[in-house]
């Protein structure tokens, strides 16, 4: 039985807890929001989301970050690449995001989530106002160019299938919050960049004007 049918079963209710997020946010001294960071593979995802993360802990807020290939050896690890498949993933990690925004924290998701309707469902799950969406729009030869991970020659080659820029399809963002071509900046400073034009994204909302 899927999740959906699950719920309308009559058999699944919603229990709402004595504890709101407002209140956990008012202790942990922030706004918990998601950063969703994507763009091709190769395009510094990962190693931006990682500089972004230790930038926010020196700054004192509490965070994490989901890694795409991450978590598909753990929670997404029974999922392919098939569009159905990475619908899924998508899905997932934004309900755990969602989760981890309500207990407080800040959470820095790093996937190339490569269709529009997809992240647009990903901000849905999350929430209006706790989603930003973070372009990294580095040009296609300069992902291939570095290919640390060699998967471009490999799907060049046929070897991988369902490959993002090569044999599926990128929809870059219409409308990203933020935009940042990592051919330009390195990771520390594609992170600085970030952090500041979400500052006021991270403060909690309040009557006080936080």
């Amino acid at each position: 039985m899927s999740p959906s049918a699950a719920c309308s079963s009559g058999q699944v209710f919603w229990q709402q807890g004595a504890v709101d997020r407002s209140a956990r946010e008012e202790l942990a001294r922030q706004q918990g929001v998601t950063l969703w960071l994507t763009g091709l593979s190769a395009s510094g995802k990962s190693t931006t989301a990682y500089a972004l993360e230790r930038q926010l802990i020196e700054a004192g807020r509490l965070c994490c970050v989901l890694d795409g290939d991450n978590l598909r050896h753990g929670i997404n690890r029974n999922l392919g690449f098939t569009h159905e498949d990475r619908t899924e993933n998508i899905r997932r990690t934004a309900e755990i995001a969602r989760l981890m925004n309500d207990a407080g924290l800040i959470v820095i998701a790093s996937l190339i989530s490569p269709l529009i309707t997809d992240r647009g469902m990903a901000g849905e799950i999350i929430g209006t106002g706790r989603f930003v969406e973070i372009y990294l729009n580095t040009p296609l030869e300069v992902c291939e160019a570095r290919d640390p991970k060699k998967l471009y020659s490999k799907a060049r080659q046929g070897l991988i299938t369902h490959f993002t820029g090569i044999s599926a399809p990128y929809e870059a963002p219409l409308s990203a919050d933020i935009c940042i071509n990592t051919a330009q900046f390195s990771p520390v400073e594609a992170a600085q960049l970030i952090l500041s034009k979400t500052k006021l994204h991270l403060d909690v909302q309040s009557g006080k004007g936080n």
